[in-house]
């Protein structure tokens, strides 16, 4: 596995961040794995270096770039201390939907510009804000995200006229939604509203929920789960051994 450190070029400035991949010659197919609000840490480097020996080649982005030398948040504390949850949660509500949609373009191009990357559509991944993250990409780059994934996103489904489900109509890649049980960030309604948003769009896709609590397939995470994890990478590889071609 190696991992090489990118520079991509947005219309907002230049964003650090990590391509990651498997042994050997390549190329392989190219995913986006986007962060939870705790931001580019080693538990995220370490799930891109385990994406990237399932097959493919992983780029993991610094959403937060607009920030410069943001310092890194632990998230044993990142919600428990009250200054830590003000900065954390101020840069989440700093990075707007436009924003996202802007860097989903850059983002995009960087990695499949690359010699290690195959085909000419991609994965995205995305864990809590991820999730939304990762649907927005598919939205807003509906001919380069051939699959696009979701584990414990939240408020993928709200009434605001920018959620990421009013974008359904217009993805193209098949779509994976694992919720968290008992998620206040994904209540019953968001869920029901998504399944009904997917369905009408008619696309290709999975919406289920795994029997633990938000944050379950992230390692540092203080509610993280074992078991919820092991099946997420089963059904994220599954997702793009389907959807990706070689």
């Amino acid at each position: 596995m190696a991992r090489t450190d990118l520079t991509i070029s947005t219309p907002d400035g230049d964003a650090p961040a990590t391509l990651h991949t498997p042994d050997g010659a390549g190329p392989w197919p190219g995913v986006i794995l986007y962060v939870d609000a705790g931001g580019v840490r080693p538990t995220m480097h370490a799930m891109a270096d385990h994406l990237a020996v399932l097959g493919y080649a992983v780029l993991l982005p610094d959403v937060y770039y607009r920030h410069g030398d943001w310092k890194p948040f632990s998230m044993e504390t990142a919600f428990s201390d009250a200054s830590e949850r003000e900065r954390l949660m101020g840069m989440v509500h700093g990075l707007t939907s436009e924003m996202v949609a802007i860097d989903a373009e850059s983002y995009v191009t960087a990695l499949l510009d690359r010699p290690e990357v195959s085909g000419t559509a991609i994965g995205t991944t995305g864990y809590c804000m991820g999730g939304v993250l990762s649907l927005r990409t598919a939205g807003t780059q509906p001919e380069r995200v051939a699959a696009a994934a979701s584990f414990h996103g939240g408020n993928l489904a709200t009434e605001a006229q920018d959620s990421v489900h009013r974008l359904a109509d217009r993805m193209r890649a098949t779509v994976y939604v694992a919720a968290a049980q008992d998620d206040g960030s994904f209540p019953a309604e968001q869920y029901e509203r998504l399944d009904q948003a997917l369905s009408g769009a008619g696309l290709s896709y999975t919406l289920e929920t795994y029997p633990a609590a938000h944050g379950f397939a992230v390692p540092d995470n203080p509610t993280h789960d074992d078991e919820a994890e092991q099946r997420h990478w089963e059904s994220l590889h599954r997702l793009y051994a389907t959807a990706l071609s070689g």
